[in-house]
């Protein structure tokens, strides 16, 4: 859109709502415990998760990823004219959390605030469970006499800002690594079953990482002049060896193409939005270390970051969803074979599997009233 025809309207602000990290090696157990309250995971696994960020000196990069992505989404809403259109940020896990930084905003005049998510896929972890935490806000704040109206960007995995800045990162990433060198694409790890529920019909999650990968390695392999070989494996697993999680592990992964004679891998973290610590840990040490061992070229393609194209690309979105407020039909750009995704979500879209809990930017939420 041009200057000229920007418009967040009706929207008072905008939040990135994000997941969190600890700030120093006193935060990292009390962090841990905030992600995994109510879900028995045994202390021995807390602290093998610590370890990782030890390693780190205590302190998750996310933080300062989130801040500089804020800098970046400041500089491009103030470029289309948005000088006014308060940018907030607030995390699920750690400070500043959600619900302060909302109820900071009220009292500063919101009544409407539409979200982005820092994930850009279907599940339960990356969307059901940041729209659980916006109702349990909305409650926190109507029991004050708050009443705060929450709407989000629909995701954005195929919007053509995510896939071609992903592309660009891989196209280069290839120029490192031996010709003939295969893409490994990488996300987070998540539970079967989770999957299984994922989205409007289940199979969201695996099926938008495939289609992402598809349009990734498409644009990868028109850049190169030559079609791009590709998998999609997955890091971070943290359940118990009883329940089935979404395979192969990355790690594994790169062992079995070693022993296939591929002359090398880019490993390209498609799942992640920025390089906090799943990155990190265990793509730039863990998976380095392992195609260094077993004697496979490895380079790791970059995440979108704070990259100007992502960010112009978000800001889009935010437009696209003012207009459709509005009552407006904005274009809705995507990539690949799924189209664009809902932004309200449907009834038991990526269900938790652990029992129904409201849920806020659904078909079936109604909004608290204040006390």
């Amino acid at each position: 859109m041009s200057a000229a025809t920007t418009s967040a309207r009706p929207y008072d602000a905008v939040l990135l709502l994000s997941f969190g990290g600890p700030e120093g090696p006193d935060d990292v157990m009390p962090f841990l415990e905030n992600v995994t309250r109510g879900r028995g995971i045994p202390r021995e696994r807390l602290e093998a998760v610590a370890e990782h960020y030890l390693h780190f000196g205590g302190k998750s990069p996310i933080n300062d990823q989130n801040r500089a992505l804020l800098a970046q989404l400041r500089t491009e809403l103030d470029s289309r004219g948005l000088t006014d259109l308060p940018l907030l940020w607030g995390n699920r896990n750690w400070e500043p959390y959600a619900t302060d930084v909302l109820r900071e905003a009220h009292e500063a005049g919101a009544r409407r605030v539409l979200v982005v998510f820092t994930s850009a896929y279907s599940s339960y972890s990356s969307c059901r469970q940041y729209r659980e935490d916006l109702a349990r806000t909305a409650e926190v704040l109507a029991a004050e006499g708050r009443a705060i109206e929450f709407d989000k960007i629909r995701h954005y995995f195929n919007h053509p800002a995510f896939t071609e800045v992903n592309a660009q990162a891989v196209t280069r990433a290839l120029g490192e690594v031996p010709e003939g060198s295969r893409v490994v694409f990488v996300t987070h790890s998540i539970p079967d079953a989770m999957n299984d529920v994922s989205g409007r019909d289940g199979g969201a999650y695996v099926r938008q990482h495939l289609d992402v990968a598809a349009e990734v390695a498409r644009r990868a392999g028109a850049a190169r002049g030559h079609e791009v070989a590709w998998d999609l494996a997955y890091c971070s697993r943290s359940g118990p060896p009883s329940q089935p999680w979404l395979e192969p592990d990355v790690n594994d992964h790169l062992r079995v193409l070693q022993e296939q004679g591929v002359p090398g891998v880019v490993v390209a973290p498609i799942g992640f939005v920025s390089d906090h610590m799943e990155v990190k840990f265990d793509l730039d040490t863990e998976a380095a270390e392992t195609a260094g061992e077993i004697g496979l070229p490895f380079a790791r393609a970059a995440t979108v970051g704070a990259d100007a194209a992502f960010v112009a690309g978000l800001v889009d979105l935010v437009e696209e969803r003012a207009a459709q407020a509005r009552g407006e039909r904005p274009e809705q750009p995507a990539t690949g074979a799924l189209g664009p995704s809902h932004t309200v979500c449907p009834v038991g879209c990526c269900r938790n599997l652990r029992g129904d809990l409201p849920a806020a930017t659904g078909e079936d939420y109604r909004a608290p009233a204040p006390a």
